[in-house]
C-alpha cells in the first residue's frame, strides 16, 4: 500500500481503525526528504498498516493542533489511540522494529491506560 495524504478533513476518519503511521513533513527539509523513501518503502511491505503523509506547509491548522516544532516527526496510533509520537528522521530498521512493537502490543491495557490518563487529565484541569 502506498502513502496517502491525510488532511484536516480526513484526519479522524483515518485514525480511527487499525494501525496508522503519520509523517509530519516538508518539501525543504532535508531530513524529511531523506525519510520519506524509508516511509515508502515500509508502505510497501505492511499492506495492513496505514502510512499517511501531512505537508506541514499545506495543512498548517493539522500541524499546530499536534503541537508540531520539528520535522520531520512521525505519529503512530493503533485502533485510535496515539501510542507513539517522536521527531526526527529514523533509519528503516527503527521503523521496521516501531512497527512490530506497535503490531505486539496489548491494546486491552493500552485502552485501561489511555482512560485513566484521560480521566487524570479531566479532573487536574477541572480542579
Amino acid at each position: 500500500m502506498a502513502t496517502t495524504t491525510l488532511t484536516k478533513q480526513t484526519h479522524d476518519e483515518t485514525v480511527a481503525d487499525g494501525i496508522v503511521l503519520i509523517d509530519f513533513w516538508a518539501a525543504w527539509c532535508g531530513p524529511c526528504r531523506q525519510f520519506g523513501p524509508i516511509f515508502e518503502a515500509a508502505s510497501e511491505t505492511h499492506p495492513d498498516v496505514t502510512f499517511a503523509k501531512v505537508d506541514t506547509e499545506a495543512e498548517q491548522e493539522l500541524s499546530a493542533e499536534y503541537g508540531i516544532r520539528s520535522i520531520p516527526t512521525l505519529i503512530v496510533y493503533r485502533d485510535g489511540i496515539p501510542v507513539f509520537g517522536q521527531p526526527g528522521a529514523l533509519p528503516s530498521h527503527a521503523l521496521e522494529d516501531l512497527i512490530g512493537q506497535v503490531k505486539s502490543l496489548d491494546m486491552d491495557d493500552v485502552r485501561a491506560r489511555y482512560e485513566e490518563a484521560k480521566a487524570k487529565a479531566a479532573t487536574q484541569s477541572a480542579g
